[in-house]
């Protein structure tokens, strides 16, 4: 999230970078779970203003957050700092986005009510609501989230216009265990780096492969591949936080799941032909990031072979696995241009040529390429978009950042494709 430079010694922008975050903190031992949130804002290039509640100060101290933020903290609507006395309006004029985390039950019912007695509330209440998204982080005991008073409020806060988050669920500070628990830091920044992304795909129902396959030779051997499946998951990140429902179907990796994303693990390849065949009708844009094993064992062993000391070696016979990215281009949807299929080649030299044979072999509109050795493994990679037109290159950058612009291309060519006028008969 740092602002990192790229293998090419180039600077990334961090995600954040140019906006402003306001911060507010409401009475709750998941207070201390905010000076992360802060900590990891400011590292994702963000400046945070934190204003808190007078009982949320009873849980950690505005000197804290202050430190954290680089800012005075705000606590009181009669904050003498503010020349026209109107600190409420002031900051919320200024804020990109405004974050309550924690936010109590006590609080997410002052909203509903309209309530404007103390500063944070006030502000809410008086944020540009079409320019300023509110964010709501939800942090109480397990039968307070789930009593139908909260339930109802949290239901009215999202028909207001505000954004409710999840909670977590496990021990509580009270001894309890269940709903209810504040979101951790990280995943409270994917969901405001989310909220602040452009909805380039909003209404697309994206369907992503990611990692390697499996196939096995006997019960502890198998044919696999160095892919670590850190491009795809990207690239599913990104396209959710671009606006998309999106399904990521991965081969055995240990990543996490993007927050937001429906993840189905796969092994084999037959595995991953099946999870994407029965997903791909109703996807808009399948993207085959996966390094799928082209070939398996004609007949996996039900036992280990083993050696018998005579030297000689196991003859295998393997059998070609279906090619999952051709199979969907030919399906009907991908024909008439209702679903968009973007493959990825993973080549060892003539990264062009070998690209732009493959993207005609598939029939698929944009073949992403790239050099397997380099990235496999990797936080970094370079890539070459091919389509009918010709080749553009992606540096090496980050395989965020570059999940990011691909999504940003693909949405440019999904705009062009909608704005061609229908051939008349």
């Amino acid at each position: 999230m740092t602002n990192q430079a790229n293998e090419s010694g180039q600077a990334e922008a961090p995600e954040l970078a140019g906006k402003h975050i306001l911060l507010g903190l409401t009475g709750g031992i998941a207070c201390y779970k905010a000076a992360e949130l802060c900590r990891l804002l400011i590292k994702a290039g963000a400046t945070v203003q934190v204003v808190m509640t007078e009982a949320a100060a009873q849980f950690i101290t505005p000197v804290t957050m202050q430190a954290l933020s680089g800012r005075p903290v705000y606590t009181s609507q009669w904050d003498a700092r503010e020349a026209n006395a109107m600190a409420h309006i002031n900051l919320s004029r200024e804020a990109d986005a405004m974050v309550l985390a924690p936010c109590s039950a006590d609080f997410i019912a002052r909203l509903v009510q309209g309530r404007a007695d103390e500063l944070l509330s006030l502000m809410c209440l008086a944020r540009p609501v079409g320019r300023v998204p509110l964010l709501i982080a939800p942090a109480m005991n397990r039968e307070m989230y789930a009593h139908p008073a909260t339930q109802r409020n949290l239901a009215q806060l999202q028909a207001d216009g505000a954004t409710v988050l999840g909670v977590g669920s496990g021990f509580q500070a009270c001894g309890e265990t269940g709903d209810g628990r504040m979101l951790e830091p990280e995943e409270l920044l994917h969901d405001i780096v989310a909220c602040l992304t452009p909805k380039v795909l909003s209404g697309q129902r994206v369907l992503v492969t990611a990692g390697p396959t499996y196939e096995a030779i006997d019960p502890v051997r198998g044919i696999t591949n160095l892919s670590s499946g850190k491009m795809g998951f990207a690239i599913a990140r990104a396209a959710r936080e671009a606006g998309a429902e999106v399904t990521l179907i991965a081969g055995p990796v240990s990543l996490p799941t993007p927050r937001g994303v429906n993840r189905i693990d796969v092994k084999s390849a037959s595995n991953m032909l099946e999870a994407v065949m029965s997903r791909a009708q109703s996807a808009t844009v399948f993207i085959a990031t996966a390094a799928v094993a082209d070939w398996r064992p004609a007949a996996a062993s039900v036992q280990k072979i083993k050696k018998d000391g005579s030297g000689r070696t196991p003859q295998l016979e393997f059998a070609e696995n279906t090619d999952i990215l051709a199979t969907v281009a030919r399906l009907p949807a991908a024909q008439a241009g209702k679903l968009f299929c973007v493959g990825f080649a993973a080549e060892s030299h003539d990264l062009l040529e070998n690209a732009q044979a493959k993207r005609l072999r598939k029939q698929v509109p944009l073949l992403v390429g790239n050099i397997g050795p380099d990235t496999f493994g990797q936080d970094h990679n370079a890539l070459l978009l091919v389509d009918a037109q010709g080749s553009t290159e992606l540096p090496r950058a980050s395989k965020r950042l570059l999940a990011r612009r691909l999504v940003q291309e693909i949405a440019g060519r999904l705009a062009a494709r909608e704005s061609v006028p229908a051939a008349t008969p």
